[in-house]
């Protein structure tokens, strides 16, 4: 009786260690989740996350693979772009009919095939259909292929209609679409949306701001500016500079070449 009671004592003697044993692990655990979470380094990933992995992933970012009609209607709006009057009527007859992911698809393989005019035809369809909705990968990825373009003016006109529909872009979204700016050749353009990025809502990330001062080195003196502001919202972090005569000799090179 006696063995048995000890026997019980000790049993229950273990299963309090254990619970006590496992109450502290996680105590340790969420400690260290909270002294992680206030890291500036992980707020960063974790907005970047939800920004770029939400539940409901938005039409413009899926991937996109075009239906059979899709394949007709593309085939047929690239043979009749030279010819408004049909190619306004088969729009009217044919594309406002098409399903969503064929329409979304068909922009996007012109979007890649930088086909700004019937690019341009595709917007204004998007823009009626009546399940649109404001997004600002929509809007990205016409920017971005109109920079490549090097279409100002249409650049222009997209900009003005994202801002009567008050699209918002976030940090990630702005340095990625300013990059694409620089990188043909729009430093103007780009300034302009550096200072709508200033103006934005989101609190300023390190990336994207790293993202813009490395398509800035052809041009210093704008570099310049974002370096500061870049060193005044995040003291204590290195910005690379480049030589600076890496660009006296790249066209120096060039013009022994133009020779």
């Amino acid at each position: 009786m006696l063995n048995l009671a000890s026997h019980l004592l000790l049993r229950r003697r273990t299963a309090l260690q254990n619970q006590h044993l496992l109450f502290h692990n996680n105590l340790v655990k969420r400690r260290l989740l909270s002294l992680l979470l206030l890291s500036p380094q992980t707020q960063q990933i974790s907005q970047y996350v939800r920004t770029t992995s939400s539940p409901s992933l938005s039409i413009w970012r899926r991937k996109k693979e075009i239906g059979k009609e899709g394949l007709i209607v593309a085939k047929e709006l690239k043979r009749l772009q030279s010819n408004p009057v049909r190619l306004d009527r088969f729009i009217k007859s044919h594309v406002s009919r098409l399903l969503k992911s064929d329409l979304v698809s068909v922009l996007a393989e012109f979007q890649r095939q930088d086909q700004v005019f019937l690019c341009m035809k595709l917007y204004n369809v998007v823009r009626k259909e009546i399940w649109y909705r404001p997004d600002m990968f929509f809007y990205r990825d016409m920017l971005m292929m109109l920079a490549r373009n090097k279409n100002v003016h249409e650049l222009r006109r997209v900009w003005e209609d994202l801002k009567r529909e008050e699209v918002l872009f976030d940090q990630h979204t702005f340095g990625d679409i300013m990059r694409a700016f620089l990188d043909s050749g729009l430093p103007s353009e780009a300034m302009d949306l550096y200072d709508e990025m200033r103006q934005s809502p989101d609190p300023p990330l390190s990336l994207p701001f790293r993202v813009i001062l490395k398509g800035l080195i052809p041009y210093p003196e704008l570099r310049d500016r974002v370096k500061d502001d870049f060193l005044e919202l995040f003291p204590g972090m290195i910005v690379y500079d480049p030589p600076e005569d890496l660009f006296e000799d790249e066209e120096l090179i060039k013009e022994s070449e133009d020779d």
